[in-house]
């Protein structure tokens, strides 16, 4: 089978100024899309648009007033420079937004807080997606970037159209909450689907009918859970951080939620050590069963030797062909000797039986 090329996931070049917008990833043919919400407790206001200068006529003034403005399209970097400038955004902040490699993270600002962290989610054919989303927090507006259509939000999206639970009725850190515990919760769909897997590979071993490519699967599953855990570990301390920040941007009444999400970030944490551990005994279990069934196959080959051993010595015996040996002039000695050769083959198997190893 042939070596599948790997692809290079650093593709900014060296001695860049820094804040340099660069795009690192795959998806340079992306077209730009954004939508916006503009909502008060009373009011929504949803737009799909792809022209940046229009967007930008949607910041939000007023104190009642939260505006949404969701960015797909990370490889149109003059867009992110012009919302950039438009918001006041550092220049190392657009640099990251951009960079798809970039570890989940967040820095704060006087005026916004900046959080970058990865999207899980399996699309159509089951694989397992990572993307990129970043988060700017400001003074009645939030601000994503994806580097694609499609999220994880669209339950979000529901709750604002129809105006379900408190979402409306709070500001832009409750609405940041909502983006980040969306996220946060599709992590316990991926790594439920991990379970699974390795629950089913479990039972296979075990009943002994593994396919041969069951190694692979090992193998799929291990860089799966590394891609997981290289997603979920830093978020702990961001949200942490959240939690204890006092920035103005965050008001007290939103804390216990980021709380909330700070314990599901735990919980994820420990389920992918868990299954980190468990991927690691299929291995072992794998390795095991590969040596079980090495050693049944040696066990009758043994077996098979230790009848044919005193057989063959008693035919090496009288093989020979010496003129003084009375058995081989004997009239009934091919015979005795085939009765006597059974009747040694009988009694092993007897005595191999009793010993239980057969």
């Amino acid at each position: 089978m042939a070596k599948k090329p790997r692809i290079k996931k650093h593709k900014q070049k060296p001695g860049l100024a820094p804040g340099t917008i660069v795009y690192t990833g795959q998806k340079s043919s992306q077209s730009l899309y954004i939508e916006i919400f503009n909502y008060s407790a009373n009011h929504i206001t949803e737009k799909e648009l792809t022209s940046i200068d229009e967007a930008l006529t949607y910041k939000s003034e007023s104190s009642n007033e939260v505006t949404w403005i969701n960015i797909n399209g990370l490889n149109h970097t003059d867009a992110i420079e012009k919302v950039g400038n438009h918001y006041n955004i550092h220049a190392l902040i657009l640099e990251d937004i951009a960079n798809i490699s970039q570890r989940p993270k967040i820095d704060e600002f006087e005026n916004y807080l900046a959080i970058s962290m990865k999207m899980l989610y399996y699309d159509a054919s089951n694989g397992l997606t990572s993307e990129q989303v970043s988060f700017i927090l400001g003074h009645n507006y939030v601000l994503t970037f994806q580097e694609a259509e499609g999220d994880v939000f669209d339950g979000l999206r529901e709750r604002l159209r129809h105006g379900k639970g408190r979402i409306k009725s709070l500001g832009s850190d409750y609405l940041l909450y909502a983006l980040i515990d969306s996220v946060v919760d599709h992590y316990y769909i991926v790594i439920e689907s991990i379970g699974e897997k390795i629950e089913d590979l479990e039972d296979d071993l075990f009943n002994g009918s593994a396919k041969e490519q069951v190694t692979n699967q090992i193998q799929d599953l291990k860089r799966e859970i590394l891609r997981i855990r290289r997603a979920v570990f830093p978020l702990r301390d961001i949200i942490n951080r959240i939690e204890k920040s006092e920035h103005k941007l965050i008001s007290e009444r939103t804390i216990p939620y980021f709380q909330d999400v700070y314990d599901h970030t735990v919980q994820v944490n420990e389920n992918i050590e868990i299954y980190r551990e468990m991927v690691w005994g299929l291995m072992d279990m794998y390795m095991t069963s590969i040596s079980n069934k090495m050693n049944e196959v040696m066990k009758v080959l043994t077996i098979m030797s230790s009848i044919f051993i005193p057989l063959t010595f008693i035919a090496g015996i009288y093989g020979m062909n010496f003129e003084n040996m009375p058995e081989l002039h004997h009239k009934n000695g091919y015979p005795i000797l085939l009765v006597v050769m059974l009747f040694m083959f009988i009694l092993m198997l007897i005595y191999f039986k009793r010993k239980k190893w057969l």
